[in-house]
């Protein structure tokens, strides 16, 4: 039995993902979108990023993505935070506008539960709330209300560093993530809160304390 996600996967079409996909398979050789983007396809879930499988040997993918101007993007851990109840930690991937959480539950056995993707150097998400199509920055510092339950970030890193990777500018932001108590985090679409200009974000506070340094003052 053949299963086509054709219909269920508008981001096949996306101009740069078709690009690599007909590069991989010149000459002969063969390229497909494998692995989780086709599960969360065929699951009507989001797919935050894509494997791709083919018949080229490493070097050779290599060399031909670079000759076509492909370049990697490095996730640019911004933040890392704890939830108070040392369960779960979040990794602030500025680069690639990841936000991952995993169950640490077992320090040593480290397992992804969630993550969303926003803004970043080459995908520019965007947001539920977002008028803007494509976002600029990417998940930089997090805060952990005290329950769990709600995870904020805003994205810019510094004035001084956000031009190098944003050198047409940066639109500052701050949303509000859902997190599952079993594990997994969604976006609040209704919580998108965009920055006015020429400011930029880069850290806020909870009232009443949040899973950092700072939770000791209060009761």
């Amino acid at each position: 039995m053949t299963i086509s996600i054709a219909g269920k996967a508008g981001w096949l079409g996306e101009r740069h993902l078709q690009q690599l996909l007909a590069l991989l398979a010149e000459d002969g050789e063969a390229a497909r979108v494998a692995g989780g983007a086709v599960r969360n396809a065929l699951l009507d879930q989001p797919v935050a990023d894509i494997d791709i499988a083919t018949t080229c040997l490493p070097q050779e993918t290599i060399r031909r993505a670079e000759a076509k101007g492909f370049k990697a993007v490095p996730p640019l851990v911004t933040d890392i935070d704890l939830s108070m109840d040392d369960k779960f930690l979040y990794v602030a991937c500025w680069g690639t506008g990841d936000l991952q959480q995993y169950d640490v539950s077992d320090p040593f056995n480290p397992k992804l539960t969630g993550k969303v993707r926003i803004g970043g150097i080459v995908s520019k998400a965007t947001h539920p709330g977002a008028k803007n199509g494509e976002l600029s920055g990417g998940p930089q510092m997090v805060e952990i209300s005290r329950d769990g339950k709600r995870i904020f970030f805003t994205n810019s890193v510094y004035g001084a560093i956000d031009p190098q990777f944003y050198p047409h500018g940066i639109e500052g932001w701050m949303v509000k993530l859902d997190a599952d108590p079993n594990g997994g985090i969604a976006f609040d679409p209704n919580f998108f809160v965009p920055w006015p200009a020429p400011h930029r974000p880069h850290q806020v506070r909870l009232e009443g304390g949040d899973c950092s340094s700072d939770s000791y003052c209060y009761p």
